[in-house]
């Protein structure tokens, strides 16, 4: 088995989905052959195209994640090479921007994703999105090691907030001190915390500067990247998940505090409403809108029927996306395409 995808949690990334399959794959008894560990976007592709062609005796068939601007490259130039060794592939669907991608470059989608033996997709709002560029896609959800998260049930919260997402433009950090300017007058003690590697293009230094200018940033802790290993930990100290984002797929992080009990409220961007119930599981408020963001903390922290109802919700949908639920259905997809390849 080839897996072809960003294997950087040695280059002190976060660990991808991608890196998790092939650690079970490798569990179950599968050969597992993967690419690429290189941080440098030409190098990786090069790699990925090289481990590819070079490794070609070595494998039966592929699975390629796929995403959405220059990296969608990669899959072409990887699924490409793949072909034509006369291997099957399966592709993976990752990223809330590829339906956008997809209208820009129809064709060229649709070309990458007919050429696949089979294509899956972690959430049903790229399933949707998606269907016109393939009919047959297979829903196959992230998937979480819940026995990794500590679950508690919150109903009496404390005004403690987590953000957890890299410092990019597109999950809006600066948004997050704009909430909590918001929370101080009525909950003198609200604490964000704010996890996440710096992705380099001004958003950490931008919601820095946010934060003094709003006179929050000493009720903000930036501890930076953490390790897969210690984010439970990390989510056991709050009572609330804060996600910002303005472009979403099915985020790992907002599943990991669903898993770990934590109340929810998010923006309702790209498949976030596929994923999170409004009411049910989540509190979900328009892109960007800080009012709105901080009112339904505020409702959390004031009516703990809400809070115990969410988070007990929250968690029994997460239990849907463990590792011992998905991982057989992996192997069913991908055992059937090999089959069909003999």
């Amino acid at each position: 088995m080839l897996l072809v995808g960003n294997f950087l949690s040695g280059s002190k990334k976060n660990q991808s989905v991608c890196e998790d399959l092939a650690i079970r794959l490798s569990a179950a008894g599968w050969s597992v052959i993967t690419t690429s560990r290189n941080p440098g976007r030409v190098t990786r592709l090069i790699n990925m195209v090289a481990t590819a062609w070079r490794r070609r005796n070595e494998y039966t068939l592929a699975q390629v994640d796929v995403f959405s601007g220059p990296a969608f490259l990669w899959a072409e130039a990887a699924c490409a090479t793949i072909q034509r060794a006369g291997k099957p592939y399966v592709l993976t669907l990752r990223g809330g921007g590829l339906p956008a991608f997809a209208e820009r470059w129809p064709r060229r989608v649709g070309r990458l994703l007919q050429s696949a033996a089979a294509v899956t997709t972690p959430s049903r709002y790229l399933l949707e999105q998606m269907s016109p560029y393939r009919c047959d896609l297979s829903l196959l959800p992230n998937p979480l090691d819940l026995n990794s998260y500590r679950v508690r049930l919150r109903e009496n919260l404390r005004p403690r907030i987590v953000w957890l997402r890299a410092f990019h433009e597109i999950y809006n950090p600066s948004l997050a001190p704009q909430v909590i300017s918001l929370l101080v007058r009525d909950f003198p003690d609200v604490r964000m915390t704010m996890i996440g590697p710096d992705k380099g293009d001004g958003s950490l230094q931008a919601m820095k500067e946010m934060a003094d200018e709003l006179g929050v940033a000493d009720r903000i802790e930036l501890p930076g990247r953490v390790a897969k290993t210690a984010v439970a930990d990390w989510l056991d100290k709050g009572d609330i998940f804060l996600n910002t984002t303005k472009v979403d797929n099915t985020p790992v992080s907002v599943m990991e505090a669903m898993a770990s009990g934590l109340c929810v409220v998010s923006t309702d961007v790209g498949g976030i409403p596929y994923l999170l119930e409004h009411e049910r599981d989540a509190l979900l408020v328009p892109p960007g809108d800080a009012q709105r963001m901080a009112e339904a903390v505020s409702r959390l922290l004031t009516e703990p029927d809400l809070a115990r109802r969410l988070s007990h919700n929250a968690r029994q949908k997460a239990e849907q996306f463990d590792w011992s639920v998905m991982f057989p259905q992996w192997e069913t997809l991908l055992m059937s395409v090999a089959g069909k390849s003999q």
